[in-house]
């Protein structure tokens, strides 16, 4: 009877969207909205930089999500990550509903909205260890080309072969403001700067900027890219420390979601009361809300190590 009301519903909001001619876009664009609205005061506005005044999770959430689809270029899909993630929202409802189980559906509802959040962080890792591993071979090239001319043009334009996308885009853009719009080293060096969301990168691009004014500072150069290569090191024993218990919570995971249809094949009156009694539903929801909990906090804590000044 349940699914058959589902369906029911599933059509009657299919009938609506068609009838009133609203695009999933437009209907999420609308619900994420309400969620990322900015302070509507100035006090407001100081309570949430000042941490007076928490920021509700959703909007924390989909805000830091905004800010790694905008490092990362791709800023364009979030649109269709906040379809996805309402499709998700109705499909772990739905499957609530289907099993009959109406403690389980504001968990796995806002679980599995989360979901496509929580993949983005993940790909925003790799990405990052990535443009680690870039910067450390192009600044250490053009550092030891700089050393060696003296001239922040000549050692990019020197090694700008040997450099990979993304940073490559970021050093062909430095060259051709420089030679095609503005010979300002220091303003390039600044426009540069801001392009790549890396804290030794900055740090670099300012003692670059330091070097226009006083050549003796170029022996600074060498020590910041090599902290590059410290992290480097670092995160990679971080990797192999977390793997483990990284392993063993998705091990876990699998477990405890195994055991519920492992439960009908031994004893189907456990498996009777874990499914139909208001005691076993309530003790389901408890699992999976502990299963969301820990997915987030273990996708917070295994996150690479970045150098901050």
């Amino acid at each position: 009877m349940n699914i058959i009301l589902l369906v029911a519903c599933i059509g009657m909001i299919t009938g609506f969207f068609i009838l009133l001619s609203l695009s999933p876009t437009e209907f999420t664009d609308g619900i994420f909205k309400g969620f990322l609205i900015k302070p509507q005061s100035i006090k407001d506005e100081i309570n949430e930089v000042t941490n007076r005044k928490k920021v509700n999770f959703l909007k924390r959430e989909m805000t830091e999500v905004q800010e790694i689809l905008k490092i990362t270029g791709r800023e364009k899909r979030f649109p269709m990550l906040c379809v996805i993630s309402l499709a998700l929202f109705a499909v772990g409802g739905s499957i609530a509903i289907m099993v009959s189980n109406f403690f389980l559906v504001p968990v796995l509802a806002v679980g599995f909205m989360l979901l496509p959040f929580w993949y983005i962080r993940l790909t925003q890792t790799h990405f990052k260890k990535d443009i680690s591993a870039e910067l450390e071979t192009a600044l250490s090239i053009i550092t030891t080309a700089y050393l060696r001319n003296e001239d922040i043009l000549t050692a990019v334009e020197e090694n700008v072969a040997y450099l990979n996308p993304p940073v490559l885009s970021v050093f062909k853009g430095f060259i051709y403001r420089i030679k095609m719009i503005n010979p300002d080293i220091t303003a390039g060096l600044q426009a540069m700067r801001g392009q790549i969301e890396n804290a030794v990168f900055r740090e670099w691009c300012d003692a670059v900027i330091a070097c226009q004014f006083d050549r003796g500072l170029k022996s600074t150069l060498t020590p910041i890219v090599s902290k590059l290569s410290d992290m480097r090191v670092v995160n990679g024993e971080l990797e192999n420390m977390v793997f483990e218990p990284r392993k063993e919570f998705i091990t876990m995971q699998v477990l405890v979601l195994a055991n519920i249809p492992l439960l009908y094949f031994l004893n189907k009156d456990w498996y009777h009361t874990l499914m139909h009694t208001i005691v076993g539903q309530i003790v389901l929801a408890i699992c999976f809300t502990a299963m969301f909990i820990s997915m987030a906090f273990v996708i917070k804590l295994t996150q690479p190590i970045e150098y901050r000044r």
